[in-house]
């Protein structure tokens, strides 16, 4: 058996020229133009090409896109002041600080200060506690679960998940749980495991919906996989690469890829997966979003 490779950039190309679309008919009918604001503190390398990116698929989408980038030594009180403008300001419907802060700065205050209606990355308390409570159509959820939900459901070709056993790797606040919650509310039966979870092999062994999500790389063996067992890697770690020269380096992900395929009915790769859907349901978050300003049912994806 060789498994079906989940293309996450084709199906990111598929949620943005949709976004696109019902923009253009959202501006159209109502003259509500989509509006994102991204803040970003500091000089982060990593953190400024990620900021570049959002913006730039953000114009290209339609949207009202503005940048606020700020100096290391910004307090924390200059930071919640501009959050909150931001959240009174009416041609904005999504608000994105991104992390990581400067050491002085409590990432979680400033996280809980977004207006939830806002909070297009899922972060705020209500929208955690929308999804955890099954309330998914009024919540936020953040991007790289909701991501590898539409990649889950192309690949079993149905959305409704009942009789199927999934098991999701690792128990973050950004990826496992909320990944556990989108399972649950489509009816599959959701086992959280982790580092401390007794003889792991064997329980991934029983999975029809395997999520990785442990940030440790290629841990995910092909002897953890159920025959024909959907496969979603949700890890990206970049990993020594010395037969491509020295000091080289390549990304792989939670999965030993190359001998799982062999096993699994359906895989993401990594690079390639998972990874370009978290900007295209950023995207639709932000789509979302405006349309619930303008009265406007929202698209699904």
């Amino acid at each position: 058996m060789t498994a079906e490779v989940i293309d996450g950039k084709l199906v990111a190309a598929e949620v943005v020229e949709k976004v696109t679309v019902a923009t253009k008919k959202l501006i159209a009918d109502t003259g509500v133009v989509p509006g994102i604001a991204v803040v970003i503190v500091g000089e982060d390398p990593a953190s400024q090409v990620y900021v570049r990116s959002k913006g730039k698929r953000a114009t290209e989408c339609g949207f009202h896109s503005v940048t606020h980038t700020l100096p290391e030594e910004t307090s924390e009180a200059d930071l919640l002041k501009m959050v909150e403008s931001l959240n009174n300001d009416k041609d904005i419907d999504a608000i994105l600080v991104q992390l990581p802060l400067p050491d002085h700065i409590d990432e979680g205050k400033v996280i809980q200060t977004i207006a939830p209606e806002k909070d297009v990355d899922g972060f705020h308390f209500i929208n955690v506690g929308k999804l955890g409570t099954g309330e998914t159509d009024s919540a936020f959820v953040p991007c790289t679960p909701a991501g590898s939900m539409v990649l889950l459901k192309k690949a079993l070709g149905k959305d409704d998940l009942s009789g199927l056993n999934a098991i999701v790797v690792g128990r973050s606040n950004i990826v496992g749980k909320p990944m556990a919650n989108l399972l649950l509310a489509d009816n599959a039966t959701v086992t959280i495991a982790h580092s401390r979870t007794k003889d792991l092999p064997a329980l991934a062994a029983t999975a029809d919906i395997l999520v990785a999500a442990v940030g440790r790389p290629e841990m995910i063996k092909a002897g953890w996989v159920k025959p024909g067992a959907v496969v979603i890697d949700v890890g990206i770690n970049r990993i020594d690469a010395p037969e491509k020269g020295e000091g080289k380096t390549r990304l792989v992900g939670d999965v030993a890829y190359g001998e799982s395929a062999e096993v699994a009915g359906a895989i993401t790769p990594v690079p390639g997966g998972v990874g370009p859907m978290t900007i295209a349901m950023l995207m639709a978050n932000t789509l979302t979003s405006a349309c619930r300003r303008a009265g406007v049912e929202p698209p699904n994806y």
